[in-house]
């Protein structure tokens, strides 16, 4: 059995050590349970914002192919998946669209500079290292300013009616000029955040709007456009709604047949129970974990250690009830936690340093290791048990059938455990704050 640690405490960072199996008894037991699986593994990834890939951009040649190798390498974080946005987001340089007005109905100018600028070649150069093209998934922050009651980008606003069938044409066009760019998209949310009113790029919809939206004009304009390909998931906010959402717009037969997940961010806690009953109401609809960060409005003073905690009990939760693919949020800002045109910095898992030709990497991205290197494409969560409330486990089996358990000790002590199957496993001491993963 192998067992890859990370220890805080001792700057220890993904060490592995080879253990005999053992005979086990009955105390400090993680059980584990290849044979019950549950949902199968799409992959893990991060967001290609316009501040990551402007700060990719700054980034000496050198530093720059040891970034990619950081995310994208089996050495790395082997990071299979990325997220990025139709028109702007709020980590940017300033709001800009593919078309500033409608003039003809036709949407004969559409203008991607904005993205070729900083965006595209990120991807693009993701792509050279890996050998292989990733799956992107698609966000709307905003529709142009136009087609908005509020007349701009931010401060929320909701799309005109009239504008409906403009703006799902509008996303349909997007994605295939990023296609015919050689990016793979294969996933898309109908709006970033649609209950939040934002200093920054937003647009409300009630779960009856969405509804009537996916229904109405963005399922068939995707079929028009012969893009039955992409694949639609609601909601992309926040857990504590994530059933109301699901079952107010997946209970129109109609809207559900264009409609492949939910996707959730993790901004107001846990309600990882929500997830559960989602997926045992809609087992054939996927949950997708699409974004989370650090926000240094809530959690500028708290330490590395706190901010790795964070992702990895996340991650836990989310994987043992039901998510399929993980996303976080940006994969590189500078050392202030931006840019981001209207001041709202976080924290993330690589950051430049402050002369920006360089980066570190911080606590957090070795916890998300402990998962995105080892769990594979196609895995299966399975079922874990755990003898104590302090000690957190999920697990996986792999296509190889190779078993993988993530445990997680967020407590101020050492805990003795035990990683059981069938009476065999190995005995560990997870020190205090650290996270362990076994393999057998």
């Amino acid at each position: 059995m192998k067992i890859t640690v990370t220890n805080y405490n001792e700057n220890v960072y993904w060490e592995e050590k080879e253990v005999e199996a053992v005979e086990v008894g009955c105390m400090n037991l993680v059980n584990v349970f290849p044979e019950y699986k549950r949902q199968q593994m799409k992959g893990f990834g991060g967001a290609f914002t316009e501040a990551s890939g402007y700060c990719y951009d700054k980034l000496s040649e050198e530093s720059k192919k040891e970034f990619l190798k950081a995310y994208f390498s089996e050495e790395g974080l082997n990071y299979n998946i990325g997220r990025t946005h139709i028109n702007s987001c709020d980590f940017g340089l300033g709001n800009y669209a593919a078309v500033d007005q409608l003039e003809d109905g036709t949407l004969t100018e559409f203008d991607l500079t904005r993205a070729n600028q900083y965006v595209l070649p990120l991807i693009n150069d993701a792509y050279k290292l890996r050998g292989e093209k990733m799956e992107i998934l698609l966000s709307p922050w905003s529709p142009p300013a136009y087609m908005k009651t509020n007349g701009e980008m931010n401060n929320g606003g909701k799309l005109k009616p009239e504008y409906r069938k403009e703006w799902a044409s509008y996303v349909a066009r997007y994605i295939k000029e990023l296609k015919a760019l050689g990016l793979n998209i294969q996933y898309l949310t109908v709006q970033n955040e649609p209950e939040a009113v934002q200093t920054w790029d937003s647009c409300t919809y009630s779960a009856q709007e969405e509804m009537e939206f996916v229904r109405d004009y963005l399922g068939p304009a995707l079929t028009e456009a012969k893009l039955d390909d992409v694949k639609i998931l609601v909601w992309d906010h926040n857990k504590e709604a994530t059933y109301d959402r699901a079952t107010a717009i997946l209970g129109d037969a109609d809207a559900k047949k264009y409609i492949y997940g939910v996707a959730l961010h993790w901004y107001t806690g846990d309600h990882f129970e929500e997830l559960q009953m989602v997926r045992e109401t809609y087992p054939e609809k996927e949950l997708f974990f699409t974004e989370g960060c650090v926000e240094y409005s809530r959690f500028m003073d708290s330490n590395e250690v706190a901010k790795a905690e964070m992702y990895a009990h996340d991650m836990l939760g989310n994987f043992k009830n039901g998510v399929s693919a993980y996303f976080d949020w940006n994969l590189l800002l500078d050392a202030k936690g931006g840019p981001n045109h209207v001041g709202n910095f976080c924290a993330a898992p690589i950051m430049s340093k402050e002369e920006e030709t360089d980066f570190e990497k911080r606590l957090s991205y070795y916890y998300i290791g402990h998962f995105s290197r080892y769990i594979e494409k196609g895995a299966y969560a399975i079922a874990v048990s755990t003898y104590c409330s302090e000690v957190e486990a999920v697990g996986f089996v792999n296509p190889s059938g190779e078993v993988v358990v993530v445990l997680l000790n967020r407590q101020d002590k050492d805990i003795e455990v035990t990683v059981g199957n069938k009476g065999k496993g190995c005995n560990l001491v997870i020190k205090a704050h650290s996270i362990a993963t076994v393999r057998y």
